[in-house]
């Protein structure tokens, strides 16, 4: 009998407890245990239901084109659930000087599709325009000139198309997907595909021009998906098909060690009386936060340790409702919310974004109904995490009134805080380097696998795909 500790009860965790369950129904010689430090499953996917409000904690949805959460979904019987983000009146604006301006209409993040979008946006000066022309011309040379070894996303930008693309879209967008900094993060672990397209086509624009002709009259898969009832949903689902003995809350990992062919994994037993539990498993996943993870594989390999991110960026969440009656009292832009450039010095808490939640997704607000998210990330969220939910709430809704000017104030009791300290890995230039020699230190450990969002990806799709892969390695053959 294979006997495994999942440690971690997030997504990964959840999804590789799913597939080796599975497998153990049928048949398989597996006794597989989860333990999770907290009281919940799920991680930071997190949805509250109230008064036909559904609000996100966590992540709101997943890129359409990654397709492992829609199929983990449709296999937990939740297709009726799957919903497509409002594409039709999609649009993400952009606060400069002040002022909202729209980005134009087919980009994708900072590249345009018809360079003609270009001409009537207040968006872009000249001398922007002139550079998107010319990285189209610049095909060849670009394509030639492409650095073998990795770079920033702030260096790759402005090779493309220059500083004020870099600063008014690419950091933008890029800080508000991973919370981190365009001048550190690795462009080949953050934009993989933005890298083949270099190589194939030499212009960004050049291959989304090529790719819109093989895709030719097919209509454009939405961006976003989402559970029309939240995304705790799907961990419901998940926690629905395991045995609920097999899963051990409130239980912190405190150490592994080796002991011949197993693993001494020691637990948290009753956190009340400080009594712990020791158990061998044949082999451990770690699915817990790069912290978590790096202080559990320090007293096992130092060096295997250190490769793992060590800067993360913090989130804070705040989602304000506005009931019709109230919402009735004033208008938002049409869209899915903005980006705000961050400002290179501030004396209080500056929001990195804003969604029109009941915009950009149907269903999750009552008929005329409003509801906004607040992102807040890096210094400013390090600044807001110890604060009250009050002051949260109120800091966030003065940053908004300051971009959409008056608004009426949100329905306290349906206001929702999260706090997500050093929830974004950072996957800086090198990144892609140092996991291939973080999986040559497990693999001479043995028996360790690593999941999370630490490594190979942030979105749910990314840690769905890995999670179960994993396990599926795990799974003894006939």
């Amino acid at each position: 009998m294979k006997r495994i500790a999942i440690i971690g009860g997030g997504i990964a965790g959840l999804t590789a407890a799913y597939e080796l369950e599975l497998a153990r129904k049928r048949g398989a010689e597996i006794d597989w245990h989860l333990y999770e430090a907290g009281d919940r499953l799920g991680g930071i996917v997190e949805t509250t239901q109230s008064q036909g409000f559904v609000l996100e904690g966590g992540p709101d949805g997943w890129v359409s084109e990654k397709p492992w959460a829609r199929e983990l979904a449709l296999e937990l019987g939740l297709g009726a659930e799957l919903i497509s983000s409002n594409d039709a009146t999609r649009k993400t604006y952009i606060l400069i000087d002040g002022k909202l301006q729209p980005m134009p209409d087919g980009m994708r993040m900072m590249v345009p599709e018809n360079l003609s979008t270009l001409e009537d946006s207040p968006l872009f000066s000249d001398t922007a325009r002139k550079a998107y022309a010319a990285e189209l011309e610049r095909a060849s040379e670009l394509r030639s000139e492409a650095p073998e070894q990795d770079e920033s996303v702030a260096s790759f930008i402005l090779r493309h198309f220059g500083e004020e693309v870099l600063t008014k879209i690419g950091a933008p967008l890029l800080s508000g997907v991973f919370g981190g900094d365009v001048k550190t993060l690795s462009v080949r672990a953050v934009m993989p595909n933005f890298i083949t397209m270099e190589r194939e086509y030499g212009s960004l624009i050049a291959a989304l021009q090529a790719k819109a002709k093989t895709r030719g009259s097919r209509p454009v898969p939405s961006l976003f998906t989402t559970l029309r009832n939240g995304l705790g949903t799907l961990i419901e689902a998940l926690v629905a098909q395991l045995p609920p003995e097999r899963l051990n809350l409130s239980r912190s990992a405190l150490s592994i060690k080796r002991q011949g062919k197993r693993w001494l994994l020691r637990t948290s037993a009753f956190a009340t009386e400080g009594r712990t539990s020791k158990k061998h498993f044949h082999h451990v996943l770690f699915a817990t936060p790069i912290d978590a993870t790096r202080a559990l594989l320090t007293p096992l390999d130092a060096e295997a340790a250190a490769l793992i991110p060590t800067d993360a960026s913090s989130a804070v969440l705040a989602a304000l409702c506005w009931p019709a009656a109230a919402a009735s009292t004033f208008s938002i832009p049409q869209g899915f919310g903005f980006l705000v450039p961050q400002a290179r010095s501030t004396s209080e808490p500056q929001l990195l974004a804003a969604t029109f939640v009941d915009q950009k997704f149907p269903d999750r607000a009552p008929a005329g109904a409003r509801v906004i998210r607040v992102f807040f990330g890096g210094p400013s969220a390090d600044t807001l995490s110890p604060q009250s939910d009050e002051t949260i709430a109120a800091a966030a809704f003065a940053q908004l009134t300051k971009v959409l000017g008056p608004l009426p104030a949100p329905d306290a009791v349906l206001t929702t805080v999260r706090r997500w300290p050093r929830s974004l890995p950072q996957y800086e230039v090198g990144h892609l380097e140092r996991m291939v020699q973080l999986d040559l230190h497990i693999a001479k450990l043995g028996d360790l696998t690593l999941l999370g969002n630490g490594y190979r990806g942030v979105g749910l799709p990314d840690l769905i795909r890995d999670a179960r892969a994993a396990a599926r390695e795990l799974i003894p053959t006939a």
